[in-house]
């Protein structure tokens, strides 16, 4: 990991990972609580937010790097402006000084099409994917401009890119947040901070399954006959992306598995008859 990362970039960095309870958030934790860096694990579950952090301490400790190893909760639904706005009276005042922002929550539920749509659940998504996010990066952003650094992550989609049938808002908020990190990147082109999109394709996390509603069978099928990306390919992104020299700045990362070519494109193995 060393020769490959240079976690001497990120030793004893502070990163604040939002949707750090499970996932892609988790497998980013404990990528950067390997290279010695200091996580605030932010998410609404709690008991989720505990499992990680033990994880990042044995990671820490197996890694043998003498830097960082600092791992703070908070409980927060980044949908909730009111909460994001008091983030920092529950972060202990050794964490605050964050040196990268990391904008993993988010999620899709239902694959209902236009017309059929709940508006609680566009509300859902909309609330999280697109007005957290930008809650977050506001409050972030403000205070890497007062410390001249930082590095803002955003955790896209191949949706953002390419709209497909039963996924309306789903492509619609991720497209919000890659015109966003366009923007972002636009306006802070005169200061060092920097601006990064990942944009996955398929990912086995639990996200089919709260997209499917808790149906398991449905969210398997989404994977069948390919290997998809798992929450750790897209972490090791993240760190590579938060790894790179000061002057460099990957502002979009396209990651797919081998056999997708787009949003609806997939080469899948026949089923083999029994």
């Amino acid at each position: 990991m060393a020769s490959i990362f240079n976690v001497s970039r990120l030793q004893n960095k502070i990163v604040l990972i939002t949707g750090a309870s499970g996932g892609i958030g988790a497998a980013a934790a404990v990528l950067f609580a390997k290279a010695g860096s200091n996580v605030i694990l932010a998410a609404r579950r709690s008991e989720g937010l505990k499992q990680v952090a033990a994880a990042c301490t044995a990671a820490h400790q197996e890694s043998g790097v003498q830097a960082g190893g600092k791992f703070t909760t908070v409980q927060l639904d980044v949908s909730d402006r009111v909460a994001v706005g008091k983030l920092w009276d529950h972060v202990p005042s050794e964490f605050r000084d964050v040196d990268i922002l990391v904008n993993n929550a988010g999620f899709v539920l239902g694959v209902e099409r236009v017309g059929d749509i709940s508006e609680s659940d566009i509300e859902a998504m909309f609330g999280t994917n697109v007005f957290g996010l930008i809650s977050v990066s506001q409050l972030l952003v403000n205070h890497f401009k007062a410390r001249r650094a930082g590095h803002v992550i955003n955790i896209g989609s191949i949706a953002g890119r390419e709209s497909y049938p039963g996924g309306s808002i789903y492509c619609a908020t991720k497209a919000a947040v890659s015109a966003f990190n366009g923007a972002l990147l636009r306006e802070v082109v005169n200061t060092p901070i920097r601006v990064t999109e990942i944009q996955p394709g398929l990912v086995e996390t639990k996200f089919s399954v709260v997209r499917f509603r808790g149906d398991q069978a449905a969210a398997d099928k989404v994977y069948e006959g390919l290997q998809p990306l798992v929450a750790q390919d897209v972490a090791e992104e993240i760190v590579w992306a938060a790894a790179r020299p000061p002057h460099v700045n990957l502002a979009e990362i396209l990651l797919l598995p081998v056999n997708q070519a787009s949003a609806t494109l997939t080469y899948r193995e026949p089923k083999k008859e029994k």
